[in-house]
């Protein structure tokens, strides 16, 4: 059995229709450059406001992928 390493780094994903969607983009963004990614987990949700509405929503999102040997 082989022994593996793995990076985690940390995105915030937006969107102006749903946390669910905010989520999406940032581990839809972060699969255009990374390889083998392995793990998304969402640590916190918020939103924007601007004039007192809901401008937008955000996902921080923590995202792990395997380092290659």
């Amino acid at each position: 059995m082989s022994e593996s390493v793995y990076k985690v780094i940390e995105l915030v994903g937006s969107s102006t229709v749903s946390w669910e969607d905010a989520a999406k983009n940032a581990v839809d963004r972060a699969a255009k450059t990374l390889r083998d990614l392995r793990i998304a987990e969402i640590t916190k949700f918020d939103m924007k406001i601007e004039d007192g509405k809901i401008a937008s929503y955000r996902a921080r999102v923590k995202l792990s992928f395997k380092y290659e040997s």
